[in-house]
């Protein structure tokens, strides 16, 4: 129950919606309730009537808020009518009430659902925007460890299963207890022995369905986990299809789904089989109990001293007989809940989640970069891999350094550091003197550009991904980043020029221009601090040649990390730092490493030979 009041939470205006909601299903619940108790007096008006004369009019009810003024008042007027227009007029008088109250019944009906229909709404819509709001702010760390597809079950399925669990628990706690409790109220006046009667039998129902309810809960769970490791098998062989292609590995990627999915009918299969149990189990149950009721309340009716009127127990019949829907709407709105509650388990676990990387409190804004960076004895850590030892590093500002060295000898976690995709175990980033840490990190990453191997684009017009997060951006602007990234002839050149959609991840795109709209985008930010990650080790030599003057244009008058592949490309760094198994174990210019006959010299040896490093 806390995690569904949790649920509701996101609801706006949640205490009236809540409130109207209640009042519209009480509304309709008793002209409902209303329209089955109209059944005695029209009974009794066909086949038991009895002539009636003013003189035997009861007194006008005084007004009270209460159900025995409801009563009088209606005795009064439903007497009057008999009295005054005898059998025929009763009747219709009883038929025009009839048909007000199922009216007036619908009505409160419909704005019951639709209260119940704002509230859920918002719900789904405020739920997932937390979702996605928070998961924005985990560091890069995170989507290494956690299955993307996981992670979209849980913002798509998990979320769903919260929406239809709302909807059905809105009913199940709100509106079938008070439909219940409404309708017993009216058994117990008609007839109380018969409805002690009925109640001593109902926690038997009470406690079968229960018992499923409980098993279903568990399975809920796990077939909202494996829903998630299908979500994330389709999004790696979506993902990888060239690679799966290449190796012939479909057969294993369909023995991987098979497997899932066996696991996942079988737990889907058990599920159904108990939410279905539930509602015939309720019925059957219910059946039993008005066999039981025909039986014990045909001898009140029928017996020597009988204390129950037929047109009573018709009545009664017909109210107990409305009571068995609210009972299975109230037992399968439980299961729906208890289902609602494990996805919303889910759900919370991501929202609950802390951000590792954020603005420490009292962080101060950084307006401009002004004198130089510096990695002072820095430590880094995967879990307990150290992938970085004792670095120390200063980059005097409109510098270059660039970082190479053999694979996974830790560059780019190097340069990961500078954007706080990840903070160092041990030392500290400088900025300015001052620990990045404690700069505003919004702050922060405006003064910085990155450009990597892959370019990062997304399913839009060109314009909006060069101007990605930059909404202000003038057309003006735009069109000369991309003339400065060497862009502007081949996006002229295309359908729409710059409202041209791309595609997903810029798939419409060659590698050479995707990569020019990356350094465009970079240039229109105009950062002071520019990161470089193997920008130009994926392209062909042509694609090459344009990309390496767009990134040119990008690097002056800037301070700039360079990770290179190609050693030709950053033989004019103004220092070069070689990091061997997370360690610097050389630095100087190019000629300085060329004449010391150490790594950077085998390095530069084996690409001048075409060899592979």
């Amino acid at each position: 129950m806390k995690t569904f009041l949790r649920v509701l939470q996101y609801a706006r205006e949640l205490p009236l919606r809540l409130l109207l909601f209640f009042i519209y299903s009480a509304l309709g619940i008793i002209f409902g309730a209303f329209n089955l108790l109209l059944a005695i007096p029209m009974l009794n008006a066909l086949f038991n009537y009895k002539e009636t004369s003013m003189a035997d009019l009861p007194a006008f009810p005084e007004f009270a808020f209460s159900v025995e003024y409801g009563k009088n008042l209606f005795n009064y007027y439903f007497m009057r009518t008999m009295a005054e227009g005898g059998a025929s007029r009763t009747l219709l008088f009883i038929c025009v009430l009839l048909l007000v109250c199922v009216v007036l019944a619908n009505l409160f009906r419909y704005l019951e659902r639709v209260m119940a229909t704002k509230i859920r709404v918002d719900i789904v819509k405020n739920l997932r925007m937390h979702i996605f709001e928070n998961i924005t702010l985990f560091h890069i760390g995170f989507f290494n460890t956690e299955r993307r597809g996981d992670l979209i079950s849980r913002f798509t399925s998990d979320v769903g299963m919260v929406e239809s669990g709302v909807t059905d628990s809105l009913k199940a706690v709100l509106k079938e207890p008070i439909t219940i409790l409404v309708y017993f109220g009216i058994l117990f006046t008609l007839s109380f022995k018969l409805t002690l009667f009925t109640v001593l039998v109902l926690p038997l129902a009470g406690g079968i369905v229960s018992e499923i309810i409980k098993r279903l809960k568990r399975e809920a769970r796990w077939g909202q986990e494996s829903l998630g490791r299908i979500v994330n098998i389709l999004d790696e062989t979506f993902g990888g299809m060239r690679v799966i292609k290449a190796f012939n590995a479909r057969p294993y990627i369909l023995n991987k789904m098979e497997d899932e999915s066996i696991y996942f009918r079988k737990v889907s299969k058990s599920m159904a089989y108990k939410n279905e149990l539930a509602s015939p189990v309720s019925e059957i149950l219910g059946v039993m109990i008005i066999t039981g009721i025909l039986y014990y309340g045909g001898h009140l009716v029928l017996g020597k001293n009988a204390t129950l009127e037929p047109g009573a127990f018709m009545g009664f019949l017909a109210i107990f007989a409305s009571i068995i829907q609210p009972i299975k709407n109230f037992s399968s709105g439980i299961t729906a809940l208890q289902r609602g509650i494990v996805a919303a388990h889910r759900v919370f676990d991501l929202i609950d989640k802390k951000p590792l990387i954020q603005s420490r409190p009292g962080a101060v804004k950084l307006e401009k970069f002004e004198k130089e960076l510096e990695f002072k004895d820095i430590s880094f850590a995967y879990h307990a891999d150290l992938v970085l030892k004792n670095i120390n590093l200063k980059i005097e500002k409109g510098k270059t350094v660039a970082l190479v060295g053999t694979s996974g000898g830790g560059k780019s976690t190097l340069a990961d550091l500078v954007p706080r995709f990840y903070d160092p175990s041990s030392g500290a980033l400088l900025a300015d003197g001052t620990d990045v840490r404690n700069y505003d990190l919004e702050s922060w990453r405006k003064q910085l550009g990155i450009v990597t191997q892959e370019s990062i684009l997304f399913n839009d017009t060109i314009f909006n991904n060069i101007a990605f997060g930059m909404p202000q951006a003038s057309e003006e602007a735009v069109i000369d980043a991309a003339k400065i990234a060497y862009a502007h002839d081949f996006i002229m050149q295309s359908e729409n020029g710059y409202q041209t959609v791309i595609g997903e991840r810029g798939s419409k795109l060659s590698g050479g221009q995707r990569q020019r709209l990356s350094i465009a985008r970079a240039v229109l930010k105009n950062p002071a601090i520019l990161i470089l990650d193997e920008a130009t080790s994926a392209l062909d030599s042509e694609s090459e040649k344009w990309v390496q003057e767009a990134i040119f244009n990008l690097m002056k008058d800037r301070t700039c990390i360079v990770i290179a592949h190609r050693l030709s490309t950053i033989q004019h760094a103004d220092e070069i730092i070689v990091i061997q198994d997370g360690m610097i174990v050389e630095r100087g210019r190019h000629d300085e490493l060329i004449r010391h006959d150490g790594l950077y010299k085998k390095l530069n040896s084996i690409q001048s030979t075409d060899k592979p490093i």
